[in-house]
């Protein structure tokens, strides 16, 4: 006699296997409701939702027929990403197109759904072919109830390392951070300030980390009073880059998370007094399109947005056709493009 698997063992069908209407009985309640709960119906009551939900979760349950599915690829954008959507959605729309397919934008930082249902619940609703979510928008438990759906999900992630195991797109922020450092530095720049966004974002993390590894193999050590985190926002661009240049020897030069926390920058540079690229040295990170219309143009890190979205809309529509995704994740190249917000350090 052989031993009995431990699904077996607990009363449990091993995880995969399990039907609707097992689900139906372990929650107590009906076929129908499981089914709205998959399909993101509304007139569900919360608690019953998330018992269903959880027990999903537990069996592993996969719905394997996707023939309903709309022929429509859905881009899950929060206000973190606002600035970046048209380059992200160009790059999707010219893989889709030539399937017959459409791409649908939801923000998820929109207006709150009715009661008892949640964001995920909508793009349920519509049956998308496909969901590709942008990095905040990305929620592990979005993740378990499209799967469990039947609905193929990719992250398009440039804020860095997933930490999860979803397919992913990003970029090489690392190398991005070394490149921008380095331009500084072989300008002649030694006191070097930087701006980072949350710490809990791996990019944040691998971009901070270069700039300390382009001073310290030139011979310097990023000084901790230089360095600053915030949101990756025009705002905390302009707060902390006022607490830069206000101190008693401030930077010659200031390297920012993203392009927005640089024009915040702009404006803390412009309150007090002191002149870009003449007085001070500006990098973002990025390269969204008001990058080249602000005075000075600004070097910046350059992230293919477009090319993102690409590579996210070939993984979500092979995964929709059924088709492994090898490799889970990839990363696009970063490059510096280098404009008029940088120059040597004031003699």
């Amino acid at each position: 006699m052989t031993d009995a698997k431990p699904d077996e063992k607990a009363g449990r069908r091993p995880r995969g296997t399990v039907t609707v209407a097992t689900i139906a009985r372990l929650a107590g309640v009906s076929s129908p409701t499981v089914s709205k709960v998959l399909n993101g119906r509304s007139g569900i009551a919360v608690d019953t939702r998330e018992r269903v939900e959880a027990l999903l979760r537990e069996h592993g349950y996969r719905r394997t027929d996707n023939t309903s599915a709309t022929p429509i690829v859905e881009v899950a954008f929060s206000g973190l990403e606002s600035h970046l959507a048209i380059e992200i959605m160009r790059g999707v729309e010219e893989v889709v197109r030539d399937r017959g397919l459409t791409v649908g934008f939801t923000d998820l930082q929109g207006r709150a759904p009715r009661a008892g249902r949640r964001t995920a619940d909508l793009l349920l609703s519509r049956r998308p072919t496909g969901v590709i979510a942008v990095h905040s928008a990305y929620r592990g438990t979005y993740y378990q109830q499209l799967t469990a759906s039947g609905v193929p999900l990719v992250v398009l992630d440039p804020t860095g390392e997933p930490v999860h195991d979803t397919p992913s797109v990003g970029t090489t922020n690392w190398s991005g951070g070394i490149a921008a450092a380095r331009h500084l530095l072989d300008l002649g720049h030694r006191r070097i300030g930087v701006i980072t966004g949350p710490p809990g974002f791996m990019c944040v993390r691998a971009r901070l980390e270069a700039a300390r590894a382009a001073l310290e193999t030139a011979g310097l050590t990023l000084d901790p009073a230089l360095v600053r985190s915030g949101a990756f926002s025009f705002d905390d661009g302009l707060e902390l880059g006022r607490q830069l240049l206000g101190l008693p020897k401030r930077p010659t030069a200031v390297l920012c998370g993203n392009d927005l926390q640089a024009f915040g920058v702009y404006e803390a540079a412009r309150r007090a007094g002191l002149r870009i690229p003449d007085e001070l040295s500006v990098v973002g990170f990025d390269d969204i399109e008001p990058a080249r219309w602000c005075g000075p143009p600004l070097t910046t890190v350059r992230q293919p947005f477009a090319g993102m979205g690409n590579a996210a809309a070939q993984m979500v529509l092979a995964l929709a056709a059924g088709q492994p995704v090898e490799p889970a994740r990839v990363e696009l190249v970063t490059s510096l493009v280098v404009r008029d917000s940088t120059a040597p350090p004031p003699a």
